[in-house]
């Protein structure tokens, strides 16, 4: 022990050392790793590695920067806890000794644990599925080479092991050190007890269930089929999990009513089950009955979800080799509901040669390469998340739950629908990492391309956004009309929404695009890169203004014909602004002298290239 504090407190030793200082060190000595350990170091370094969690290649800083963030949520809350168990002004006629909160109030903050370690983890299964199974790259370049494949199936399983489980700990490993000190709880180890086996848990089958449900989609189906429905499933997790944390102050307000009536409702949603197994534990014997019913049903579930992901994984992962090997067969003919959609995008969006083509590879480059399908899927998904939280409320009249629309949420929750949707198509058309399409724009049009031709390339893809902003935030004001006819009652209601949502859509469209320089997928990796998370709270900033415009112009737009009139000729006016501007940095960008390969635009040019 003590030679392992003396290393472990001993001065860092630098990095560049002399001749001698190195010749002294004797023969480098390469540490004895084995075949398994060094595939499954690899398998485990790709999760982080890929152009989508870590463009920079920096594999092990995003480790760390991801168990930081994961843990970080949570840790915050613990301490806001503090005053209130510790507060500075007790209430009025209490017995002296420590003040606690009520009984409810503290199994809501119990509850946001749980629903913060099934969410988070979940999420997480969700970003990184495409690298649960192999790739065709593993089979051209780990195939050929001297491995068992029985070894190459356990390294990968547990590289996923190590990744969710890993995760799940980061995730609450802050919360366990700072709550107990934050709540003061009467049995310390009891709740120790019940705190880390209940989000242990809630992650475990969140994380279970995930890969439960893609290993018997690709091993009932294939891939052919799940990559077809793997968009949709993408989103509609991320949706799913990101309402469950958006929707928590309002569902924190019906835990009482949920777990005093003992309905069928409570012992549907799994957060419940894993309440149940932390009171259960943290409570022992005194625990309300209801805690006991939803703990086994949570034991139940995880062991169910654990062994369908054990007994589906290996018959998927066999089907997805052998499908590797084999190749898919091309699809002969477009797909029939896609040839409507590209005639009407022919026939208004893209008239031109060039549009067209810019058109066709954007759809074909979403549909195909993962790491753009993962783009869509968080932004659609947090978007269908935030709208339906702004709509959906929770009421828990005389012990009954049931969900209620908001009337004032209506119209943000169509500029959210909006934002995102345009948001997140922008960022897959802008991402880096992926240059190799462009190479074909460069031979016809040059390097930057002229100026007429640049313009025709961006406006194809600013086209291609808006036109499915307009789609969405127009389904959703459809949707919401006949989800909640009362908030939007007569033609100057409906027609002062659809009016809003597509001037909105207009000017996200023309906001977002302003500074976009690059043909779409084809942009180059920058010095200093955001990443996908900054990218997400970057735009999660202009959320506010996007729910609030709608909110404040459509009672305006209501009182009469001319309203709307008048809000024409404005948006009318900001477009073409925006739009003026915008070509003039389009001009600025097209007028530089083109950089060699390889060669860097600072410092060697000092950013001047005109």
């Amino acid at each position: 022990m003590s030679d392992f504090l003396q290393r472990l407190f001993a001065p860092a030793e630098p990095r560049v050392r002399s001749l001698s200082a190195q010749a002294a060190l004797g023969p480098p000595r390469q540490p004895a790793r084995s075949q398994f350990t060094l595939l499954f170091r690899h398998f485990l370094e790709r999760f982080f590695n890929h152009e989508t969690a870590s463009p920079d290649g920096d594999a092990r800083g995003r480790l760390l920067l991801l168990a930081l963030v994961a843990g970080l949520p949570g840790f915050i809350v613990a301490l806001y806890l503090w005053p209130l168990y510790h507060p500075l002004r007790k209430p009025p006629g209490l017995p002296p000794g420590v003040w606690t909160p009520p009984y409810w109030q503290q199994v809501n903050h119990h509850f946001f644990f749980v629903v913060y370690s099934f969410a988070a983890t979940g999420a997480m299964a969700v970003f990184e599925w495409d690298l649960f199974f192999p790739d065709l790259l593993d089979l051209q370049v780990l195939s050929p080479l001297p491995i068992p494949d029985r070894r190459l199936f356990l390294a990968r399983i547990a590289a996923i092991a190590t990744l969710l489980g890993g995760f799940t700990i980061a995730a609450n490993l802050l919360v366990a050190l700072a709550l107990p000190i934050a709540v003061d709880p009467p049995g310390t180890a009891r709740f120790l007890a019940g705190h880390g086996t209940a989000v242990l848990g809630a992650g475990l089958f969140s994380a279970a269930l995930v890969l439960a449900l893609q290993s018997l989609l690709l091993a009932l189906f294939g891939e052919g089929i799940f990559r077809r429905v793997a968009l949709v499933l993408q989103a509609s997790a991320i949706a799913a999990y990101s309402l469950l944390l958006l929707l928590f102050p309002a569902l924190s307000a019906a835990v009482p009513a949920a777990l005093q009536s003992g309905r069928v409702y409570a012992l549907c949603l799994p957060p419940f089950w894993f309440l149940g197994v932390y009171q259960r534990l943290a409570e022992g014997p005194l625990a309300l009955p209801i805690y006991l019913r939803l703990a086994q049903i949570g034991w139940e579930a995880t062991c169910s979800a654990v062994l369908v992901a054990m007994l589906a994984y290996p018959f998927a992962y066999l089907r997805t080799v052998r499908q590797l090997a084999i190749g898919r067969a091309a699809r002969r003919s477009r797909s029939r509901l896609a040839r409507p959609v590209h005639g009407l995008m022919h026939a208004l969006l893209a008239r031109s040669p060039l549009r067209r083509a810019v058109f066709h590879l954007i759809g074909r480059t979403l549909t195909q390469i993962p790491r753009y399908r993962i783009y869509l899927a968080l932004c659609g998904g947090v978007g269908i998340a935030a709208a339906a939280a702004a709509v959906l409320r929770v009421a828990a009249p005389h012990g009954r739950i049931r969900l209620e629309i908001a009337p004032d949420g209506v119209a943000a929750a169509v500029g959210i629908a909006a934002f995102w949707t345009i948001a997140g198509v922008r960022a897959a058309l802008v991402s880096s990492g992926d240059a190799l399409p462009g190479w074909v724009f460069r031979l016809i049009q040059g390097r930057p391309p002229e100026f007429e031709s640049a313009a025709e390339q961006l406006s194809a893809a600013k086209a291609w956004a808006l036109f499915w902003g307009l789609t969405v935030s127009a389904g959703a004001c459809l949707a919401l009309l006949w989800l909640a006819p009362a908030a939007r009652s007569g033609w100057r209601a409906v027609a002062g929404q659809l009016f809003s949502s597509a001037a909105l859509c207009v000017l996200i469209a023309d906001l977002l695009f302003l500074k976009v320089t690059v043909t779409p997928f084809t942009g180059e990796p920058q010095r200093e890169q955001t990443g996908l998370a900054t990218a997400v709270l970057k735009a999660s900033a202009f959320i506010p203004a996007a729910a609030w415009l709608p909110s404040i112009c459509e009672p305006w737009l209501e009182r009469g014909v001319a309203h709307l009139a008048e809000a024409a000729l404005l948006v009318a006016a900001a477009h073409l602004a925006l739009e003026r501007y915008g070509r003039e940095m389009l001009r600025e960008h097209c007028n530089l002298r083109s950089l060699e390969d390889g060669e860097e635009e600072f410092p060697l040019t000092l950013g001047l290239r005109g």
